[in-house]
């Protein structure tokens, strides 16, 4: 299997799923096509429905069993499948944990239904007793903390709720948009990630398209492999991927607000909907806020709540911070 370590393959999943013969993965994400009309490299993606239905339940079968036993599985999908993609799983044997709607900004405008803007993710566990979850990796700062100040609150925050409204769906003018049809956003990622696995664990993506989920794995320093069958979006997977090796490596130092931590301060922003002007009067979550912040990044020297303010402060004025959501843009 060590062929595969740290690996874009370029093939078809099932064919290559098909030949392993002992489980590898801690953890696999798939964002398969929807069957509705995309227009990809070298996939049809508007099929007849039993058609679609077979395949689908072909390469969930290849994924689950090279998932080892305290593996988690999940799987992002449209509406029109969603319910298609859980019989499968109670058919092959998976135990599902979460139905997670990713609800998105920048939906879909359509002219005779109402917009599309959330995408269906399936969180399933090969064994729904040992399984691989990391709850402080991913809490976020709680309304009892942040509103009421309530002593009984979790100090270290919260569990997202299973509504993830944090993360805007990758359009034209982002700055981290390939050429990708159908591109999931990096801080996604990060949050399944971390979740799930544990540094130097293995992710899957079998169908890997722009390389996301191989990109952040090997940012969270985790194994990654990745199937495409396109050559093209293999090609240029790899590519996105060597230009991440300039970013900072557990147990050094890092410059002053590198690019890789002015990314993790705007992804924990966003995930924790406090805005910068709350955490600066609000010393308590500001403290909690900073903490996360150094958890992430690992730094040996750790960045201050003064200084991380400030740095909020300097990415709010250039535009780069963005306004959390139901909140104005402020630039002073």
């Amino acid at each position: 299997m060590q062929k595969f370590q740290n690996k874009i393959i370029c093939n078809d999943c099932i064919n290559v799923l098909g030949k392993v013969r002992k489980p590898f993965a801690d953890l696999i994400f798939a964002d398969p096509p929807f069957n509705i009309g995309y227009k990809y490299d070298k996939y049809n993606d508007n099929v007849k429905s039993k058609n679609y239905i077979a395949w689908t339940k072909d390469w969930m079968a290849a994924c689950k069993k090279v998932l080892k036993p305290h593996g988690s599985f999940y799987i992002a999908i449209g509406d029109d499948y969603a319910a298609n993609v859980k019989i499968i799983a109670d058919e092959i044997g998976l135990f599902m944990r979460n139905w997670i709607i990713w609800h998105y900004t920048f939906g879909q405008q359509l002219k005779k239904k109402f917009a599309r803007s959330h995408t269906h993710i399936l969180y399933f566990v090969k064994d729904k007793i040992n399984f691989t979850f990391n709850p402080d990796a991913v809490r976020v700062i709680s309304d009892r903390q942040r509103v009421y100040k309530d002593k009984r609150a979790n100090p270290n925050g919260k569990m997202p709720d299973d509504v993830w409204d944090e993360y805007p769906r990758i359009c034209g003018t982002f700055e981290e948009r390939t050429d990708f049809p159908c591109q999931m956003p990096e801080s996604l990622l990060a949050r399944i990630i971390r979740v799930s696995s544990y540094e130097r664990d293995w992710v899957l993506d079998p169908f890997s398209g722009s390389g996301t989920t191989a990109v952040v794995a090997h940012k969270l320093n985790r194994i990654y492999t990745g199937i495409e069958i396109s050559k093209s979006y293999v090609r240029e997977s790899r590519a996105r991927i060597s230009l991440s090796e300039g970013l900072p490596v557990e147990g050094e130092g890092l410059p002053k607000w590198p690019v890789h931590a002015d990314r993790e301060l705007k992804w924990l922003y966003h995930e924790n909907k406090v805005p910068d002007g709350q955490l600066r009067k609000n010393k308590t979550l500001l403290t909690l806020f900073t903490t996360k912040l150094n958890e992430r990044l690992k730094k040996v020297k750790q960045y201050t709540p003064n200084e991380v303010t400030n740095r909020l402060e300097k990415l709010r004025k250039s535009g780069k911070l963005g306004a959390l959501r139901g909140e104005r843009i402020r630039t002073k």
